[in-house]
């Protein structure tokens, strides 16, 4: 079963819209190494998992529960980046004085942002190629997989430091930054995994191997250990940490599994876009939105009081809320 904390793993950057590295940002996304690969390759493997040794699964299985974050991240992160794109580079509003309001998808970035998806994220990598579920490797064999994981971590982590030697975007970077340190974080667990299994890595890792912190976003969030942490997003118990403990196979501090999750920012919903005949809903359909979601409310509370006492706690989070 899983349960959702609707926000978002890691803040956002404010800044202004770029097209260009949205489009970057889709390999992170629906790449061949992307974020939509690592979670589908991790969640294969786990339900799959076979035999005794469920520390491993349980590995396996965190670092995939974390990648759904990752997608809702980074997917988020195009969103804002294309949100407005028609004013990018601070031309007018779109439309106006006669101008051409999506001219802006013929000039970079790729068309089918503002053709297809009104300005939102797809499941593509950044040449527009379609998400395939072919780069999912699940062999079943424990150690195959272990290396293979550890193979796309690095590969990701690589192609992220690129992508953020290309862009000077904050709202980018933030997220960049994020998953670089996360990335270095994953292959960790993995290597440590490895390790555990009799691999001595010596002065391999982490790949790609550079004085990360000379970036002040990842530099901070290495400051705070993320790099080091491995949390396990479970309600129940988990044996990683039987696992992911000791030193760091990259060899730069001690290993730890929180015993909470992160705890996120808020999900801000983005604005209509008109120009992409995206809007919201007329004033009439509003009002019965509202009224549907008041009347959710009510219904949500009086299916609280016909549960077991000990539902008691949740009811009042959701009279909170």
């Amino acid at each position: 079963m899983y349960f959702c904390n609707q926000k978002l793993i890691n803040e956002i950057a404010e800044d202004g819209p770029d097209p260009h590295a949205a489009n970057a940002l889709q390999e992170g996304l629906g790449g061949q190494f992307g974020e939509m690969r690592t979670f589908n390759q991790y969640f294969f493997q786990s339900m799959n998992f076979r035999g005794k040794a469920t520390a491993y699964r349980d590995l396996i299985h965190a670092v995939a529960v974390e990648e759904i974050s990752h997608m809702e991240l980074i997917g988020t992160t195009i969103n804002r980046l294309l949100d407005g794109a028609p004013g990018f580079e601070g031309k007018s509003t779109p439309g106006a004085k006669g101008t051409t309001p999506l001219e802006v998808a013929f000039k970079g970035g790729n068309i089918h942002h503002f053709l297809v998806s009104a300005q939102g994220a797809m499941p593509i990598d950044s040449a527009g190629n379609p998400w395939s579920g072919s780069y999912v490797y699940a062999s079943g064999n424990l150690c195959l997989d272990l290396l293979y994981n550890l193979m796309l971590e690095c590969t990701g982590r690589l192609q992220k430091c690129r992508i953020y030697e290309m862009t000077k975007n904050r709202t980018a970077r933030s997220t960049i930054a994020y998953l670089i340190v996360r990335d270095h974080a994953h292959e960790n667990v993995f290597a440590k995994a490895l390790e555990s299994l009799g691999v001595d890595w010596g002065k391999i890792l982490p790949i790609p191997s550079f004085d990360a912190t000379k970036w002040p976003e990842v530099n901070q969030l290495m400051k705070e250990g993320l790099h080091l942490q491995q949390y396990h997003f479970r309600l129940d118990n988990s044996e990683l940490a039987a696992i992911f403990n000791g030193k760091s196979p990259s060899g730069d501090g001690e290993l730890s599994v929180p015993d909470e999750a992160p705890i996120g920012v808020p999900i801000r919903s983005a604005a209509e876009r008109l120009e992409e005949f995206s809007p919201g809903l007329s004033p009439e359909l509003q009002e019965l939105a509202d009224a549907a979601k008041s009347l959710m409310g009510t219904s949500a509370l009086a299916a609280f009081d016909d549960q077991k006492p000990t539902r008691k706690k949740s009811r009042e989070k959701v009279r909170l809320k």
